[in-house]
């Protein structure tokens, strides 16, 4: 489809994704922010939202096609399995539920396929928060427009119902979300508590990573490449289970793999996965294992369960 022609946009309520609405969009999806708008900006509903350019559907909670990636989101308390933490979120994807209940699995497509591509592409998304929204940070009434974030992760997981769903770890781009609070005016509305906090950050023990490069001579353990650089050998180390929340995986050797930058890529976003026997899973071949490498299967079963599209 090129950038002449019209997109298909799905229309798909917060509440109730998974009755879709489908209607012709004719222009491109806008990455980034909007002129005029900024951080901590209120509207008093869906429409001035969609009249600013901020978020353009009027019910559905994501913005976006699975072609040019997802461009906006709107928090409005409608799923259960939604996570805010201010300047990190775990969303929750469209689809599977009925009168604000969870009801069958999502799958990796539409819209959910939407803010996956915006992670591989590595584009912006606007987030909104909705007074619906149950957060320090949600106005008491209307919408706030938060900024832009960047989709970090997307994986499949079991949600709070037993039904599979789709969820993304968005991170702000600026690391204070709280500044802009100061432009509210006084009196309106309540003004959220404020402490001094110090962020948490993963710290990683580099010698487990130049461990397993060093035992495959940065060899490839998918296609057996080594790169060639001006300083040496290039290759990568690629967590099984990944380190940060939610999965909280363990920064040891038999939960990394050497990988070039493609296979790296590839099996962080689902592009191929590994069975028991180290087998490949969406590609053909069978991962390089040396006796000294002894790979845990529970984290490769963790990469199928979550990361895999098809996880059925």
């Amino acid at each position: 489809m090129t950038s002449i022609e019209k997109y298909e946009w799905v229309l798909l309520s917060n509440k109730d994704r998974v009755k879709p609405l489908a209607i012709l969009r004719t222009e491109m999806p806008i990455f980034g922010e909007i002129n005029g708008i900024v951080a901590g900006d209120l509207f008093d509903d869906r429409k001035a939202l969609a009249e600013a350019g901020i978020h353009p559907p009027l019910v559905a909670g994501i913005s976006g096609t699975q072609g040019e990636g997802a461009d906006s989101i709107v928090l409005s308390g409608g799923y259960e399995d939604d996570v805010d933490l201010g300047d990190v979120i775990i969303y929750t994807g469209a689809g599977g539920q009925k009168n604000g209940r969870q009801v069958s699995d999502q799958k990796l497509e539409r819209v959910n396929l939407a803010l996956a591509k915006s992670k591989i592409e590595h584009l912006p998304v606007r987030v909104t928060r909705g007074h619906k929204h149950k957060h320090p940070l949600s106005p008491a009434k209307g919408y706030r427009y938060a900024g832009l974030y960047y989709v970090d992760d997307y994986w499949c997981d079991k949600g709070k119902s037993g039904y599979k769903v789709w969820r993304y770890r968005l991170i702000a781009e600026k690391t204070d979300s709280l500044d802009y609070l100061v432009k509210e005016p006084s009196g309106e509305y309540e003004l959220p508590k404020r402490k001094q906090t110090t962020g948490n950050r993963i710290v990683r023990d580099y010698q487990k990573a130049k461990n397993v490069k060093a035992w495959y001579q940065f060899q490839c353990q998918v296609c057996g490449l080594a790169i060639e650089t001006s300083a040496g050998l290039y290759a990568e180390a690629a967590h099984i289970k990944p380190l940060g929340k939610p999965h909280n995986g363990p920064d040891i050797e038999s939960n990394i793999l050497c990988l070039c930058p493609n296979h790296h890529v590839m099996f962080d976003n689902g592009g191929f996965a590994i069975d028991d026997n180290l087998n490949l899973i969406g590609i053909n071949g069978k991962l390089n294992e040396l006796k000294k490498h002894r790979i845990s299967a529970e984290f490769i079963q963790y990469h199928r369960d979550h990361y895999l599209k098809n996880t059925e």
